[in-house]
């Protein structure tokens, strides 16, 4: 299979037929705000729409859930694909605690992702923040610190340049720069969080990165899968001017003991119902089926179920 950097890769299928009875099953996703929570809300419509009957189960962040999906506690979860494969092999923040059993269903749009200051600050690059209070520590979504961490190499910078701000996660983190504690923030592109924060401090600056080669490697000595995504300005709250945003693949898992009828049924659900996903979260506009759901996972490898739906329509290639 191609490569998913720059961009995602090619797949998906389409077929008939809804599941003879509709099967029970759980989406793990972040809390409410968050992108995860967005994006798990849509993927539930969506496979409730095609005949299974499935229900989302926020915890706080991709690191607590990600492991429960891997010990078989619920069927589905969504996330990115770099902790997926942290989590599969027991690296990173997830040292010594494998979760071989994790499998892909199918990859999705990419997360688009922006440090955010006010609009009417001084602060129009990373550079600016040099010395500024902002969001670190993370506590309780470690994914964050390499994210940051590569988004700040880009100016040549690390964390210890700026003042911190400890907080657990990315929506505690935007509640601290509401409240005036932070300067900034880091959020993707689209969530509901980033709009609340928009409207709360009248108007945001999503703070973009520049597309060079020497950039894109350093952000992936931090962050492996990263690339860079182009928005237009106006595209998303706080993008004033056409640019580039440090991005990486987002996609749906499971756990490999999970029947392949139902890993089948939702990647069938996740190709057909584009309409569904899309009315639910904007963002889903931005997703290709055939552009996106079968890609290069690194370690992870795909559900039986959801190989079986990509070879029934010739999109599947060893």
């Amino acid at each position: 299979m191609r490569s998913f950097i720059p961009a995602l890769v090619a797949g998906a299928a389409v077929m008939g037929g809804a599941p003879a009875m509709a099967q029970n099953v759980g989406i793990a996703t972040s809390n409410p705000g968050s992108l995860f929570h967005n994006i798990g809300t849509a993927v539930a419509n969506a496979a409730n729409e095609a005949g299974l009957n499935a229900t989302i189960q926020p915890s706080t962040s991709p690191t607590q859930f990600i492991p429960l999906v891997g010990s078989g506690g619920i069927e589905f979860g969504v996330a990115n694909l770099q902790e997926v494969n942290y989590a599969l092999q027991g690296e990173e923040w997830f040292e010594g605690e494998e979760t071989p059993e994790l499998r892909v269903v199918a990859l999705i749009m990419p997360l688009v992702e922006a440090i955010f200051v006010r609009a009417d600050s001084d602060i129009h690059s990373h550079a600016d923040l040099e010395g500024q209070p902002m969001v670190d520590g993370f506590t309780a979504q470690q994914t964050i610190i390499p994210q940051l961490d590569a988004i700040y190499a880009t100016e040549g910078l690390t964390r210890d340049d700026m003042e911190p701000v400890d907080v657990s996660s990315v929506v505690s983190g935007a509640d601290a720069f509401i409240e005036g504690d932070s300067v900034g923030f880091i959020f993707a592109h689209g969530a509901g969080k980033v709009r609340e924060a928009d409207s709360a401090v009248g108007g945001l600056r999503a703070l973009p990165v520049e597309p060079t080669d020497e950039n894109l490697e350093l952000a992936r000595e931090h962050w492996p899968v990263a690339f860079f995504h182009h928005l237009e300005a106006g595209e998303m709250p706080g993008v004033e001017e056409d640019g580039y945003y440090f991005a990486y693949p987002q996609l749906v898992f499971t756990h490999a003991g999970v029947d392949d009828e139902t890993v089948y049924e939702m990647a069938k659900a996740l190709y057909e119902q584009t309409d569904v996903l899309t009315s639910t979260f904007g963002p889903f506009g931005a997703f290709d089926p055939d552009e996106h759901m079968v890609g290069d996972t690194g370690v992870s490898e795909y559900h039986p179920g959801a190989i079986a739906f990509f070879e029934e329509i010739g999109l599947w290639e060893e």
